[in-house]
């Protein structure tokens, strides 16, 4: 019996968290300590913190993969959730390991908005556009993030001429089409944009950058 407790114990799954971008959101561990746990399929369960019951997840029911998609059953992004893992190996169940309490609309993080460059004389007009979710509207478009954060943009050029790595900011705000003047004809710059959520002071990464020779 101690070598199946023990068994039980080394197998069970570690560092069960949720990870989430722009409410797409998995809930990922790691495999026991265990050299059997390379074997091991995995059982996924989730709830809404406050409910008794525990949710199966059937996609993710006797897997050997460490991740598991949620997107769909924490679409209620005000309501915080909680996400379990169970192991199986040669007929030994590992307990349940918990994840922390996850609630998507406080930890998603946000993604870069798409950056569009049009250069005309001597000026640059970007077109941005914030990133998606993952729900859709009635007519099947994606819901962009501006429908659930008040976000502004934050851009950044880059004179190659000067310093690769040296970004500037040149604007901060809600605008989607922006023109940024008195650049020097025959220099190659690039743009980079954040998104920034003022109301939980978070910043996404930089977007890729697009680059231009006026």
């Amino acid at each position: 019996v101690l070598e199946n407790r023990d068994l039980q114990d080394s197998i069970k799954p570690q560092k069960v968290e949720f990870r989430s971008l722009n409410f797409n959101s998995t809930l990922h561990w790691q495999p026991g300590r265990a050299r059997e746990a390379r074997d091991a399929v995995y059982f996924v369960q989730y709830k809404v913190y406050g409910q008794s019951m525990w949710q199966n997840k059937d996609d993710c029911w006797g897997i050997q993969n460490y991740v598991c998609d949620l997107t769909t059953e924490t679409s209620d992004i005000q309501e915080p959730y909680y996400g379990r893992v169970k192991a199986v190996s040669a007929g030994i169940y590992s307990d349940w390991s918990l994840s922390c309490r996850f609630s998507p609309w406080r930890e998603t993080m946000i993604g870069p908005p798409t950056v569009i460059v049009i250069h005309s004389n001597k000026s640059i007009i970007l077109k941005l556009q914030a990133p998606r979710s993952p729900y859709k509207r009635k007519r099947g478009s994606q819901i962009p993030m501006t429908n659930y954060y008040d976000l502004l943009y934050q851009v950044f050029i880059i004179n190659n001429l000067l310093d690769e790595q040296h970004r500037v900011p040149v604007y901060e705000g809600k605008d989607k089409v922006i023109k940024i003047e008195n650049l020097r004809p025959g220099v190659s710059y690039c743009i980079v944009a954040k998104t920034y959520v003022p109301m939980l002071d978070r910043s996404s990464a930089y977007s890729s950058r697009q680059c231009t020779v006026l």
